[in-house]
Parts: structure tokens; C-alpha cells; sequence
């Protein structure tokens, strides 16, 4: 009977806490804009070997260069027109979805993981493991993301695989210096000491006890992690280091196209409007989901 009261009672504190996060991120119009666009594009992204009309890879030799439909010389079957060599734009944008999302979830994950790790590592232990820790990133810092990136494709090899293994590590330092800083504050509070009491390990007390308290400001930055894997991944593919052809990657599509600018627009804008749109969205997810964890800008 208390068992099945005390469930209650967690139950609906979970549902309060819910309620009070979604109030908080409707507050912001944009994000929930933001939310109800990326919900389509993620379903566009695993619906996209179906709903396309043609493989990424079929040529039609005779609609080479095919406007949109609106534009005079469109044709029907060719909703967004044609790419130089007779490919369906609207096949390899939903194809590339897949793609390019999948790419972007991969790379904000490891990043996130590994840099949660070590950041917890350095701000529980101190002392010198820090110090060693936080030099390693200072100098993975001065280097913008992408920069550190473009040398490291070049040490794991080109191609999807290296690019986006490239950008994990190149992301990585943000969260490092991000999760120190939350267990740097958290460490030294009460519960922690009464967990280590109560004969909780070094490794119970780093990630059962103080790194649930740090999940806030890490979820916001790994949602911008997010748009920035999918920048960094196609700013590769775009010069040749990332996705290579025939693969629809968002990034390559723009480098196949980038020689159409001036004859063919329809070509290299539909898939940086992609990669925009995309990007966009995710970072006023991100704003929404800063504003309800923070509880400062809750308040205010």
C-alpha cells in the first residue's frame, strides 16, 4: 500500500516537473516554431528513402539542369528541377536528410559523451589531473571548431566516417569545460557528502550523484552541438574532406553545385536553404531549452 503511494506521489512529481518545463519552453514562440518544423524535417529525414521519387543516384539524361516546376521550362516530375547531371534535387535533398541528420546526432552524442566524462573527471579530482586536462583544451580552444577540424580530417582520413569523427573531437573541449565548471560547484555540497557517508565510490558519486545536476546546461549545449556537427560536417563535405560522390550529404551537394551558381540557382540554393533551415531551428530549440532549465531566466 505505501509502495503504491509513494509511486503516486513520484509519478506526479514527474508530471508536475514536465508541465513546468513545457510551460516554460511555450513561453518561447520561437521554439516551439522551431520544435514543430524540426519534428517535420526529422520525419521527412526517416521517411526519405520512401517518399522520394526517385533514387539519389538515377540520372535522366534528357532533364539535365531542369528548373523547379513554378519556373518556366519546369517539368511535373521534377518538383525542385534538376542537378547538372540529370538528378532529381528533391531525391537527394530527402535522402541527404537522413543522411546529414544522422551524421549530426552521431557527432553531438560522442562529443557530449566523451567530453562529459573527462570534464567530470577533471572537476571531481583537481589538482593536477585538472590542470593537465584543461591545458589539453585551452589549446583545442584557440582553434575555432572547424579549423581544428579541417587538420584532423587530414589525420583520420577524408570521407564521412573521418569528417564527422574530425568534428566530435573538435566539439568535444566545449563540454569538457562546460561539465568541469557544473561539478566544480556541485561537489562540495551537502549531498554529495552525505553520499560519500553513506560509502558511495569516487565513480558512484561522479556520475550517479553529481552529474544528474549538471544535466541542464549540458542538454543546451549539446543541442547546439548539434547545429554546429551538421555546419561542420557539410563546411567539409563542401571542400572535398567529408562526403564524397555521388553521396546526397548536404555539404557535397553544395560543392557539386557551387559552378551552377550563376546558370543554375536552383541547384546549390535548395540544399544550402536545407542546411539553413535545419540549423536555424535547432538553435531556437536550443534558446527554448535554455530558458526552461535555467532557472535564473525562469524567474525573470
Amino acid at each position: 500500500m505505501n509502495n503504491n503511494i509513494s509511486a503516486s506521489v513520484t509519478g506526479d512529481k514527474q508530471l508536475s516537473v514536465w508541465r513546468e518545463f513545457w510551460y516554460a519552453f511555450s513561453q518561447n514562440r520561437g521554439a516551439v516554431v522551431g520544435l514543430v518544423i524540426f519534428a517535420i524535417i526529422v520525419f521527412l529525414a526517416l521517411a526519405g528513402p520512401w517518399l522520394a521519387p526517385y533514387d539519389y543516384t538515377e540520372k535522366f539524361d534528357n532533364f539535365m539542369k531542369v528548373p523547379p516546376v513554378w519556373q518556366e521550362g519546369g517539368v511535373a516530375q521534377f518538383w525542385l528541377g534538376t542537378d547538372a547531371i540529370g538528378r532529381d534535387i528533391l531525391s537527394r535533398l530527402l535522402y541527404g536528410a537522413h543522411q546529414t541528420l544522422g551524421v549530426g546526432v552521431a557527432v553531438a552524442f560522442a562529443a557530449m559523451v566523451f567530453g562529459v566524462i573527462v570534464g567530470v573527471i577533471a572537476g571531481y579530482f583537481g589538482g593536477i589531473v585538472d590542470v593537465v586536462i584543461m591545458r589539453i583544451m585551452d589549446v583545442a580552444l584557440a582553434f575555432p571548431s572547424l579549423l581544428l577540424a579541417l587538420v584532423l580530417v587530414n589525420i583520420v582520413g577524408y570521407g564521412l566516417f573521418g569528417a564527422g569523427l574530425a568534428t566530435a573531437i573538435a566539439l568535444q573541449p566545449y563540454f569538457v569545460r562546460l561539465a568541469r565548471a557544473a561539478v566544480l560547484v556541485e561537489k562540495n555540497n551537502d549531498y554529495v557528502a552525505a553520499a560519500r557517508l553513506a560509502g558511495a565510490g569516487r565513480i558512484r558519486q561522479m556520475f550517479k550523484t553529481i552529474l544528474p545536476n549538471c544535466l541542464a546546461p549540458i542538454i543546451v549545449q549539446a543541442t547546439f552541438a548539434f547545429s554546429g556537427a551538421i555546419l561542420d560536417v557539410a563546411a567539409l563535405g563542401f571542400l572535398g574532406m567529408g562526403a564524397q560522390v555521388p553521396s546526397p550529404e548536404w555539404g557535397t551537394m553544395l560543392a557539386d553545385a557551387r559552378e551552377f551558381v550563376a546558370s543554375a540557382w536552383w541547384i546549390v540554393t535548395f540544399p544550402g536553404l536545407a542546411i539553413l533551415i535545419v540549423v536555424l531551428t535547432i538553435n531556437l530549440i536550443g534558446d527554448g531549452l535554455r530558458d526552461a532549465l535555467d532557472p535564473k531566466l525562469k524567474r525573470s
